[in-house]
């Protein structure tokens, strides 16, 4: 049976929630892979801004895409070493 909406969107917005948590810069803050990784986690945190927002107008389309697009952000700055994140468990696919 596919995943519910709002079922979904929980998850996507405590998955995004974790990995910012978990997520440290790892480059220094004024270099400009630091800069990058600075942007990135901008990103990351607005399109969870947003998700909420979204989810308080009561669009859960918009708002599980905004929170998977954070989550992106992050994945993606892990991946190219931007961000020192924990290897196992759920958060990252590095």
């Amino acid at each position: 049976m596919p995943a519910d909406i709002d079922e979904k969107t929980d998850r996507y917005e405590r998955l995004l929630t974790e990995a910012l948590d978990a997520a440290e810069v790892a480059p220094p803050a004024e270099t400009p892979m630091g800069e990058a990784a600075a942007e990135c986690l901008e990103m990351a945190e607005s399109y969870l801004k947003d998700g909420r927002h979204f989810r308080d107008d009561d669009d859960q389309v918009n708002a599980l895409a905004a929170f998977s697009y954070g989550h992106a952000w992050l994945d993606a700055g892990a991946r190219v070493g931007l961000f020192d994140v924990p290897t196992d468990g759920h958060l990252f696919t590095v």
